[in-house]
């Protein structure tokens, strides 16, 4: 029986990865087909929504590398994602929504050569670079993995 609950959870982990790839790839072709490339709406006085091409990593960081670069860089970590998804140590959660984001952002790659970018959001002057769902689903994933680690290091100094 525990291996039936095993593939029951792992394919809800799926689902999940599945759904934050799709709803990424779809908030994505609505920017790009009714939002012509740095138009801006604004949507609230701190956000607007934009139509941005990031060639870079994070916040455009990195262009210079280039897109191949970071084309084999997020296979690679896809790969290891998937690795330690198989491995089942607790973190599959948040391995869920690295791995969507990973994907959903490499799609971009492989068919434009650039990652569409089109939340923005600012305080007065203070601007935050555009970013998209699947940098979202990223952010979550990693933040739930840090609170994991971070409860785990207290369990462990109680039992101690």
């Amino acid at each position: 029986m525990g291996g039936l609950s095993l593939s029951l959870r792992k394919g809800a982990f799926l689902i999940i990865t599945i759904l934050t790839i799709a709803a990424d790839q779809i908030t994505k072709a609505l920017i790009l087909e009714h939002i012509r490339y740095y138009e801006s709406i604004r949507v609230l006085p701190f956000f607007q929504i934009v139509n941005v091409q990031n060639t870079g990593a994070a916040f455009g960081l990195f262009r210079s590398l280039g897109n191949t670069f970071f084309v084999v860089l997020t296979v690679l970590a896809v790969v290891f994602i998937l690795y330690l998804m198989l491995k089942d140590d607790g973190d599959s959660l948040s391995l869920s929504f690295i791995l969507g984001g990973a994907v959903g952002n490499l799609i971009d790659r492989l068919r434009l050569g650039y990652v569409v970018d089109f939340l923005d959001f600012h305080i007065g002057e203070h601007h935050w670079p555009a970013f998209n769902l699947a940098d979202s689903a990223l952010t979550i994933g990693i933040g739930l993995l840090f609170l994991r680690m971070l409860l785990s290091g207290r369990e462990r100094t109680k039992i101690s």
